[in-house]
């Protein structure tokens, strides 16, 4: 089987170490002076492109679940992370519909943890609720404060 591999280039390593802990709920299989790596088994990866005008690069990274209790489950390791978390419910937003949440890791990069609830025919643009915290901004379709 194969794995998507992304790296990020960090500031802070033990800060990071601790944020992507969080995230993937395990600590890294791989730790040096200068280095950290997860092997994760489960989430499976879902890449995508898109000429929506937003600066070439990476625009976001993300999780996507297949249920509602599994979305439950991965916000109690958002909130670990320690940052910011913008919920949605039924966002419109790259054809689809999904309910999901947002945090930005310690570099400024936009994590989507979500859970597609249908399909929609356009790209869309995302509705924001229940926000615990609002990025300025929020509600751009992609990326949350990003246009």
């Amino acid at each position: 089987m194969k794995r998507f591999h992304v790296h990020v280039a960090v500031d802070d390593l033990q800060n990071n170490i601790r944020f992507y802990s969080a995230i993937f709920g395990t600590q890294p299989a791989v730790v040096k002076e200068d280095y950290a790596k997860w092997m994760v088994e489960d989430p499976r990866i879902n890449f995508a492109i898109s000429t929506r005008g937003n600066k070439a690069g990476v625009n976001h990274l993300g999780i996507q679940v297949d249920t509602a209790a599994e979305l439950k489950d991965l916000r109690v390791q958002l909130i670990a992370a320690q940052a910011p978390l913008l919920e949605q419910r039924e966002a419109s937003c790259c054809y689809a519909k999904s309910d999901k949440y947002w945090i930005t890791d310690p570099q400024g990069i936009a994590w989507e943890t979500y859970h597609t609830l249908d399909s929609i025919p356009v790209f869309g643009g995302d509705s924001v609720s229940k926000p615990e915290v609002q990025p300025a901004g929020a509600g751009a379709c992609c990326v949350p404060g990003a246009n």
